[in-house]
């Protein structure tokens, strides 16, 4: 490539170009047949969405993605430059980077008329054939499509002059990657000129006409309460797009939980050795799955797997938070340390027509079906009848955020009987595990209606 730096030189190496369609096309045939993974760290997808990319792709088609918050749509709009080349040539100072065999704008023509073969070429990264705008109702004709420059009216040119023009971001992502994120909000104004450009291949500007046979490949995201509503997206420019693919929340709590160690932050912590059990694990991603189906949260916004993400490090913080105060080397997270994730879930939910200030209520009711939820997946509360008859003589267990791993040791050498929970859990490594299986173990008992619980001043009491 550097040695090729002129429309000359590119012939000479037999340059053969592609529009974007053919590019992506050719490339993800590549990548199929090479078993190459098409979209790195989209978890869930697999058998479902991508297929749908893949056909939409193989057959040229423009994409609409419609899904709730927080489904990766604009991930995977993203990830599309990978089917891009990783450079290809246009014309040098070009501001919609003309093809130089098969330019569009009058400048171009003009310079390859003045210079022919010597006309100086770029080679574009595939990076900087992407543009992307969220479409908000400020969106205006000149922010997309483009504007008349009063700069070059004041220089002598004509308006009608193509060469007046200041291009928007639209034709500036010629021969490449345009998305518009949710495409419902734009003013049918705008999706009107849009239509234009994938329908007839011209742009209007001001009442002046210019005909720009742009190769883009268009993609946008949209909610589908938005999109299906009666006259927020105009119906020529729906039907325009020719795959309109649905996205989804993870079907599995495997794939949450995927997503969530994936995608949290993570911190170099010397000193401390991280251990999450896999049922807590379970537990944060079971509470984001029963706020998708409870019946209090508006389902139409959806409920984001960044709530489980959130979740997870508002979890891992109050632990750690926890091994510094109490000065453990281990940071292992506890059912008590649940009660700490309201701030990171609040604003992850919208509730359905009731007052804001029972969303804690609401919050806890999901903690506490998800814990019964995964209790109920590892265990029966009948494989603790020896452990409850001794408990229901009087005794009484006091458990608490702030308490050190040591107490809950010696809490499970009175009551041994919880010993083969505690392995089945395999938290029997150390005294911060078996405090997480204990608190887990209880508090599935109490939920389960086996024994009692009395919360006071941070530190929960169960009894028989």
């Amino acid at each position: 490539m550097d040695l090729i730096r002129t429309i000359g030189d590119l012939k000479r190496a037999s340059y053969q170009p592609l529009t974007v369609k053919e590019e992506m096309r050719r490339n993800l045939i590549r990548k199929i047949q090479n078993n190459e993974e098409l979209f790195p760290g989209i978890i869930g997808y697999e058998d479902s969405v991508i297929p749908q990319i893949e056909n939409a792709i193989l057959a040229g088609q423009d994409i609409i993605f419609l899904g709730e918050r927080g489904q990766a749509k604009t991930r995977l709009i993203r990830s599309l430059t990978r089917l891009l080349d990783e450079k290809i040539p246009a014309i040098a100072g070009c501001d919609i980077s003309d093809n130089p065999f098969k330019p569009l704008c009058k400048a171009c023509h003009q310079l390859i008329k003045e210079k022919g073969d010597q006309t100086e070429i770029v080679w574009v990264s595939c990076e900087d054939r992407f543009g992307e705008k969220l479409a908000t109702p400020d969106v205006t004709v000149a922010d997309l499509i483009g504007e008349i420059d009063p700069i070059k009216v004041a220089e002598g040119r004509y308006l009608s002059d193509e060469l007046t023009i200041h291009y928007g971001l639209v034709p500036r992502t010629n021969r490449g990657i345009f998305s518009i994120n949710e495409l419902p909000d734009l003013s049918e104004k705008i999706q009107v000129g849009l239509f234009n450009i994938m329908e007839e291949r011209d742009v209007q500007i001001r009442g002046f006409k210019v005909r720009l046979p742009l190769d883009i490949y268009l993609v946008a995201s949209a909610n589908p309460e938005d999109y299906t509503n009666r006259g927020r997206i105009i119906t020529p420019l729906k039907d325009r797009y020719g795959a309109e693919i649905r996205t989804h929340y993870p079907t599995t709590i495997g794939d949450e939980i995927k997503i969530v160690e994936n995608e949290r932050k993570k911190f170099q912590d010397e000193g401390f050795q991280l251990n999450v059990p896999p049922f807590m694990k379970e537990i944060i991603a079971e509470i984001t799955r029963q706020a998708r189906q409870n019946p209090y949260i508006n389902q139409r916004s959806g409920v984001s797997v960044r709530m489980s993400i959130n979740n997870y490090e508002s979890m891992l913080s109050n632990a750690f938070r926890r091994a510094l105060r109490l000065k453990e080397d281990k940071v292992v997270p506890r059912i008590s340390d649940l009660s700490f994730i309201y701030a990171s879930s609040s604003g992850k939910i919208e509730l359905e027509a009731i007052e804001e200030e029972k969303g804690q209520q609401i919050i806890e009711d999901l903690i506490r079906k998800a814990v019964k939820a995964i209790f109920d997946r590892y265990f029966k509360p009948s494989n603790f009848e020896s452990f409850i008859a001794k408990f229901n003589s009087g005794r009484t267990i006091t458990v608490g955020s702030n308490m050190l791993a040591e107490e809950y040791a010696r809490i499970l050498s009175d009551f041994s009987e919880l010993m083969d929970g505690v392995i089945k859990l395999g938290s029997y490594d150390n005294a911060m595990t078996v405090a997480s299986a204990m608190e887990f173990i209880l508090e599935g008992l109490h939920l389960n209606k086996r024994l009692n619980k009395e919360t006071i001043a941070g530190k929960h009491l169960y009894r028989g």
